[in-house]
């Protein structure tokens, strides 16, 4: 008769598992779909599941002690657990109040990477989740792993010049590159000009052979002043020095700031022999970028 028990309460809990599981995946493009109000709905009844699955767990393991075998502790008393519930339903107030639901904020550095998640999913398992989504969607686009859902919400955050992909891009382009990677491709062409707030802007450069990672962001910008395209190189000021020969400085969507300097004519000099014996060159102006400013962490 136990064992008839213990088999209900573990399918019950993997019912409520899988009712619960879709209200962690949680995009711009499903709020923006659903509704503010449904989203903070179905964060509230995320809630409601965690609280339910704990109490069938503490179910479980006293059967499972009745028995006697050894068992962990799986939650607390009802005055925390209700603490909980009280957390998520001013989760879902503020939700459904916001003016505008943001993707997050993020911030990596060093040998060592930190993501800040600002909406809804922050604090608490929930908020977890949300940075391991941010950290996935990192992975995925630069190369390191393969995760469709993620791919799926970074394109549909990068085609609105979206918070979300603007920070996973500001994330990638800031970091260390042996750990982080670097974003390249055609999606990384989009990434930088939804990074750069050029989405949807008429007349706006478009970028052909971009790199973004370790603190810089290299690649071909054809516009109105260089319709025949030209290179350019781009340099995070909190980590490279301020380069040398004419820059300007430019501002990101995560309020970075960048220096930015577009290839120059440069005196390109091959060798050769001459009939005589003697070495001579042939000269011929052709567009280099300047040297690369030194890091900050290398002076």
């Amino acid at each position: 008769m136990k064992k008839k028990k213990i088999y209900f309460l573990m399918l019950t809990a993997t019912l409520f598992l899988s009712q619960s599981v879709t209200v962690l995946a949680v995009t711009e493009s499903d709020v923006e779909a659903v509704g503010k109000d449904t989203a903070a709905g179905n964060v509230f009844i995320w809630f409601l599941c965690a609280i339910a699955f704990l109490k069938i767990s503490q179910k479980i393991d006293s059967f499972l002690s009745s028995l006697g075998i050894n068992v962990g502790h799986t939650g607390g008393n009802m005055m925390a657990e209700l603490m909980v519930a009280a957390r998520g339903l001013t989760t879902a107030k503020n939700v459904a109040g916001s003016s505008s639901f943001r993707g997050g904020s993020f911030r990596v550095g060093g040998n060592s990477s930190s993501v800040s998640q600002s909406s809804f999913l922050s604090g608490g398992l929930a908020g977890a989740v949300g940075r391991q989504f941010t950290q996935s969607a990192m992975q995925t686009m630069t190369g390191h792993a393969s995760n469709p859902i993620s791919r799926r919400a970074f394109e549909s955050s990068v085609k609105k010049g979206g918070d979300f992909a603007n920070g996973v891009t500001g994330a990638v382009a800031k970091g260390n590159i042996s750990y982080t990677g670097s974003m390249t491709g055609t999606q990384a062409a989009q990434a930088l000009s939804s990074y750069l707030g050029q989405t949807g802007i008429p007349d706006a450069p478009s970028y052909s052979g971009v790199e973004i990672g370790g603190g810089r962001i290299m690649g071909t910008e054809t516009s109105v002043d260089y319709p025949n395209g030209t290179a350019f190189g781009m340099y995070n000021t909190e980590q490279y020095m301020a380069p040398e020969g004419n820059y300007e400085t430019v501002t990101t969507a995560d309020n970075a700031t960048w220096y930015k300097q577009y290839a120059v004519d440069t005196v390109d000099r091959t060798p050769y022999m001459t009939g005589e014996g003697k070495i001579a060159y042939h000269e011929n102006i052709v567009q280099k970028l300047p040297d690369m400013p030194k890091r900050k962490d290398r002076v």
